[in-house]
């Protein structure tokens, strides 16, 4: 990563999550992203513009903000709470950063993420469950029932995606960061202001939550070698203290100071969100080891050395949202 996009990223934290001159002169243009969201929102909750309703319910889990808030976690969380209540998930997204030619695409575990998006390779992964992506989400979710047996679906993002009617909606919010300088972008990290929190059906916060709200605990100890993934160490008996650590994410600081609770001594390397790694990226002129999130290693294994690693976190909820989203389960089945 250059010293220049370093410098953008530093730019971007103090520009949104402070109030200074840079963010007040951007508010003029902020106003009108707001404007327009506000109309687009208005013409389908006044029933100007229908959503599109596909054949089974449709859970959207979201955020408000630009950045990682811990969505894809939850999402997979949300698989295995489906399925323990007997359905048959499937999940659709965006694939964000794909370059496929023709949208929707089908996601399996050995797909290509340069072509559908780094997070749904690693939901394929992880969930072992149908998934479709498409910047389409009602082109992607009919895929999805076209060639699958899944009888519910779980958006992955889409909450400003009203073109597709949900049923269950759940934002995502950093309990860090929580909403910047509150303004919408890009005057601030908002793409909707934070009034919207009070129209969804849950606010879960990674992290400390607050009234109202259900705290999440992103939670991962084992460390996993990418080019053997049999090798494997907890972080207490990792046999080097002194690591890299390498994030693509939204708040790449929040990975880094998971590896500092575990012990580690971190040198850290973010990067942009979704950034396409080449080898270069993570070669550094020392013999010390590479600890990476599970997201970038989807992109990072073809070309990884027995030096990488990764991490995988797992989402843990509390026994209150699951309560919550029992009744909301039983809303959906009693129509």
């Amino acid at each position: 990563m250059s010293a220049s996009d370093r410098l953008n990223l530093r730019r971007i934290e103090q520009y949104w999550y402070s109030k200074n001159i840079g963010s007040a002169l951007l508010l003029p243009a902020s106003w009108l992203f707001r404007l327009a969201g506000a109309v687009h929102r208005g013409c389908y909750r006044l029933a100007l513009i229908k959503p599109q309703v596909v054949s089974v319910p449709v859970i959207v889990v979201g955020n408000i903000s630009v950045g990682g808030t811990g969505k894809t976690p939850l999402v997979a969380w949300m698989v295995e709470y489906l399925r323990r209540r007997g359905y048959r998930p499937g999940i659709i997204s965006r694939g964000y950063g794909g370059r496929a030619r023709h949208w929707p695409q089908q996601v399996r575990q050995d797909s290509d993420p340069t072509m559908v998006g780094d997070e749904a390779v690693l939901l394929a992964r992880r969930c072992v469950c149908p998934i479709a992506v498409g910047p389409d989400r009602v082109a992607a979710a009919r895929a999805l029932l076209e060639y699958t047996d899944c009888n519910i679906i779980v958006a992955d993002d889409g909450l400003q995606h009203y073109r597709l009617h949900r049923d269950i909606e759940i934002a995502v919010v950093d309990g860090v960061r929580r909403f910047g300088n509150q303004r919408c972008l890009p005057a601030g990290p908002l793409r909707e202001p934070v009034a919207r929190l009070q129209d969804v059906d849950a606010v879960v916060v990674n992290g400390l939550a607050g009234r109202g709200e259900f705290s999440m605990k992103l939670l991962g100890s084992t460390i996993c070698n990418l080019a053997t993934p049999q090798q494997t160490y907890e972080a207490g008996a990792f046999p080097v203290r002194v690591v890299h650590a390498v994030a693509g994410i939204g708040n790449p600081k929040r990975f880094f100071e998971h590896l500092r609770k575990l012990g580690l001594e971190v040198i850290e390397h973010p990067f942009p969100d979704h950034h396409p790694f080449n080898a270069g990226d993570i070669t550094f002129e020392d013999e010390l080891p590479v600890i990476m999130t599970e997201k970038d290693a989807v992109k990072c294994q073809r070309f990884a050395t027995p030096r990488h690693w990764v991490l995988p976190v797992t989402a843990e909820m509390q026994d209150t949202f699951e309560h919550r989203l029992n009744l909301l389960m039983k809303r959906i089945q009693h129509g």
